[in-house]
């Protein structure tokens, strides 16, 4: 793995609860898509803390001035979540930074959706992948965004769960990355799926409430 690249787990026991919760088989779907937008909010605001742009001010307080920080709105920030599974991840976002531009992306075999159009030299920009597992499908997002002029500070990656040969092959190719995780789990099993992991999350984030709604027939 290369040396530089960075992958952050902030030690906070509200993100090692709701990580637990997504790896429990018997999470019902509801509360697992609930477990994914909790994530997706914690580890925005962490991957946040020293990164988003922000500006010292002077306000009226009731009763004197005083020099306040706010978020420097002229400095835009791109939210990116790779389709379907990192929509939930994003959800939970959106409340930590609502005025984000988003464009949602999609992998083809024509390229990436969601990328054809160039992004503004300032932008900060968060991808929001639901997991690192193999770590192509990231590196595909990331060699295009590195095509787009998008790397190194001003890229930050937000994922539930990271596996060790993922970041290794991420960090490869993309070593100047933050990732932003929950945990990181040792191996991947012959289907490449993350092992212990928090199973399939597309499948649990939409087809399991959707079945759990389902009304049986007569």
């Amino acid at each position: 793995m290369a040396m530089a690249l960075r992958v952050v787990v902030p030690p906070h026991p509200l993100i090692g609860h709701w990580l637990a919760v997504l790896r429990d088989r018997h999470t019902p779907g509801p509360l697992y898509a609930s477990a994914t937008t909790e994530l997706g909010r914690w580890l925005s605001y962490e991957a946040l803390r020293d990164w988003l742009p922000h500006r010292s001010i002077q306000v009226d307080s009731p009763l004197a001035a005083t020099q306040a920080e706010i978020v420097d709105g002229d400095v835009p920030l791109l939210a990116l979540p790779l389709l379907t599974a990192g929509l939930g991840l994003w959800q939970g976002a959106q409340a930590v930074i609502p005025s984000a531009q988003v464009r949602h992306l999609g992998l083809q075999q024509q390229g990436i959706r969601g990328l054809e159009r160039p992004i503004p030299p300032r932008s900060g920009v968060l991808v929001f992948c639901a997991t690192v597992a193999t770590g192509e499908s990231l590196n595909q997002v990331l060699d295009r965004l590195a095509e787009l002029g998008v790397r190194g500070d001003r890229l930050r990656v937000v994922t539930a769960l990271a596996s060790g040969p993922g970041l290794q092959l991420v960090g490869e190719r993309h070593g100047d990355l933050t990732i932003y995780t929950a945990g990181i789990d040792p191996e991947l099993d012959g289907d490449g799926q993350i092992v212990p992991g928090i199973g399939v999350v597309a499948e649990r984030l939409f087809v399991g409430p959707l079945l759990e709604m389902a009304v049986p027939t007569p």
